[in-house]
């Protein structure tokens, strides 16, 4: 049997959830409706935890940003969807999305086809080629900087021209 909460039990609950990492709105308000709490109740605690700044969404957003392209090496597409499956506004995505440098970006790319280029087991240049390009893809890189990035690696393939 779930234990029932109240209103300010609940509160300093997700308190103490939200200072353990950041936290954005989306994520808030499934872990109240998790512990069944009510909606006005949830929306009343959500407003007091931004009022307090325990959430603020444009932080969270910078935080996700450079965890999810330094430590997990996800491409730009990838971020993206992963922040718009949590619902936040798309303006606050673009302008955090314009801080990713480039440099850094293009050389986590390049570092991650130089390991994959390793394990691959392929036939030929060509089938090599194939399933490096699809790794990235899947990672949530776009096909110009793959393509980019592999021919700076020195993979090249002459259909792709």
């Amino acid at each position: 049997m779930k234990k029932e909460y109240t209103e300010s039990e609940a509160l300093y609950k997700a308190e103490s959830y939200c200072s353990v990492a950041e936290r954005c709105v989306f994520d808030v308000r499934m872990k109240l409706q998790q512990w069944g709490m009510a909606s006005g109740a949830v929306d009343k605690i959500i407003e007091n935890l931004i009022e307090d700044n325990f959430i603020n969404e444009r932080r969270y957003v910078d935080a996700f940003i450079r965890e999810k392209q330094r430590l997990n090496h996800w491409g730009r597409t990838k971020i993206v969807q992963a922040l718009r499956v949590k619902r936040l506004p798309t303006a606050l995505i673009e302008e955090a999305m314009k801080e990713i440098v480039e440099d850094d970006y293009l050389s986590s790319l390049s570092s991650l086809l130089q390991k994959k280029k390793k394990d691959i087991k392929a036939r030929n240049e060509y089938e090599r080629y194939g399933k490096l390009v699809r790794y990235a893809l899947g990672r949530g890189y776009e096909m110009n900087d793959i393509v980019h990035c592999l021919k700076k690696c020195g993979i090249t393939d002459e259909y792709m021209e």
